[in-house]
């Protein structure tokens, strides 16, 4: 998960004062400076971080605050709301042209993933907006940023406007905009060139695509990793082209996040997406109060909801609760929830985005095993489709032969086959409790998955 460490710490930290019945000044204090050092730690700037923690203190010493009923929520809710209005405060949406088509200017650093983000962008507004957009290749100076884009273009089956390395990059934007009015394009998203560096060359030429085109938006791209730095490309970059928003890439590695606080702060410009993974659907639009409430480990309940609106079949669904209500689930059934569960994302950012999983007995730090799932689903192939629908078929020989066909263990494949039943099991009771009729305890019954 993003934020890790800084999550962590936070966490750590605001539990000590959670529970209290009662808080003194001195108590704030003493976790204002916990606080601070765990921000300062995970690279967020000093002085956006100065701010943030005179802003806290003064409203968690406040008497509304103090006397209340239950004054440790009272401060944990003030830096949840504090470290939202932090990075940003609402969602920041991309812009629309009143009159299309809208062009957006991909900028940034070489190796920020600028080219990439293009291409999932393109993705994103034709996915979630039903959009029409084409992308242009006018990263002259990189060979392989021209293929790259054209690659991502045919692997989108969406268009890609390019005139390769020998016309300059001003003419290509000029000329892909006119070929985008003239084919009904809706956005135009210009993947620019990019330095190691800030220099005069490279602005100048941004300075020029700006002018040819007048962007409705300049989204800098900005690797999450590179800490401070980034902080620094962002203000350059501000100073000179006036940037209208922020891409964050990398934001699901082993980073300590202090770019994503910090950046918003100091150029004063929102962030308005977050790469969350390699794959070409992993850009999500950043949500300021869904990213506090999961670094304070509360949760992000709408993200989990919307990426299963994106990837569950309803139909099979509700076909699929049918199934569980009758106790007619079968391994086939198994394995396709998982896939549907797995195209969600990643499983432990899935567990980080259910409201005290962190606390919850057996979840916390929790590490996924991919490769085990990869196991479940070789066991569950190797079976007849007799065995799938009836698992009461599965004698010592056959579990034998499912063992060796998998490439796995009979302890393997009876570990599956025992959790399959208790699954099947705890279903049934929740079925039955639903309607009313059970007086039995919910809850997992202490059975754990075999991916964890």
């Amino acid at each position: 998960m993003a934020f890790e460490g800084l999550a962590e710490r936070l966490q750590g930290t605001l539990k000590k004062i959670r529970g209290k019945g009662k808080v003194s000044e001195q108590d704030v204090k003493e976790m204002m400076r916990e606080v601070r050092l765990a921000l300062l730690e995970a690279d967020v700037n000093f002085k956006v971080v100065k701010k943030f923690i005179a802003d806290v203190k003064e409203r968690a010493i406040g008497q509304e605050v103090l006397d209340s009923l239950t004054p440790g929520q009272q401060v944990i809710k003030v830096v949840n709301e504090e470290l939202t209005k932090l990075m940003g405060g609402e969602q920041s949406k991309i812009a629309v042209a009143q009159k299309p088509p809208t062009v957006v200017m991909m900028v940034g650093l070489q190796g920020a993933g600028k080219t990439t983000t293009t291409g999932k962008l393109a993705n994103h507004l034709r996915k979630k907006h039903n959009r029409n957009p084409l992308m242009v290749a006018a990263d002259i100076y990189r060979p392989a940023a021209i293929k790259q884009l054209e690659t991502l273009g045919k692997q989108l089956d969406m268009p890609v406007f390019s005139l390769g390395d020998q016309v300059s990059p001003v003419e290509i934007a000029k000329q892909a905009l006119a070929k985008a009015k003239e084919e009904h394009h809706d956005y135009v998203l210009i993947d620019t060139a990019g330095r190691l560096h800030v220099d005069e060359e490279l602005m100048g030429e941004l300075d020029e695509i700006k002018e040819v085109t007048s962007p409705e938006e300049i989204l800098l791209v900005v690797d999450a990793m590179t800490g401070q730095d980034a902080v620094n490309v962002a203000q350059s970059f501000n100073e000179r082209l006036g940037i209208s928003g922020v891409v964050l890439t990398k934001l699901d590695g082993d980073t300590r996040g202090g770019a994503a606080i910090s950046v918003k702060s100091v150029t004063d410009t929102p962030i308005k997406f977050a790469g969350m993974g390699e794959k070409i659907d992993a850009l999500e639009p950043f949500h300021p109060e869904r990213m506090a409430s999961r670094i304070l480990g509360m949760g992000d309940v709408l993200t989990l909801i919307e990426k299963a609106q994106t990837n569950v079949d309803e139909e099979r669904a509700k076909e699929l609760e049918r199934k569980m209500r009758t106790n007619d689930l079968t391994f086939d059934d198994f394995l396709e929830q998982l896939s549907q569960v797995r195209n969600m994302g990643p499983l432990d950012e899935l567990l980080d985005m259910m409201p005290g999983a962190g606390k919850m007995k057996g979840l916390k730090n929790v590490q996924v095993d991919e490769k085990q799932i990869g196991h479940i689903e070789a066991i569950v192939k190797s079976m007849t489709k007799a065995e799938r629908d009836d698992p009461s078929l599965l004698n010592a020989s056959r579990r034998k032969r499912i063992a060796k066909g998998s490439g796995t263990s009979i302890q393997e494949v009876n570990r599956l086959i025992k959790q399959f039943h208790e699954m099947k099991k705890m279903m049934k009771q929740m079925s039955g409790m639903q309607k009313g009729k059970g007086k039995k305890k919910g809850g997992l019954g202490g059975m754990k998955f075999p991916f964890m």
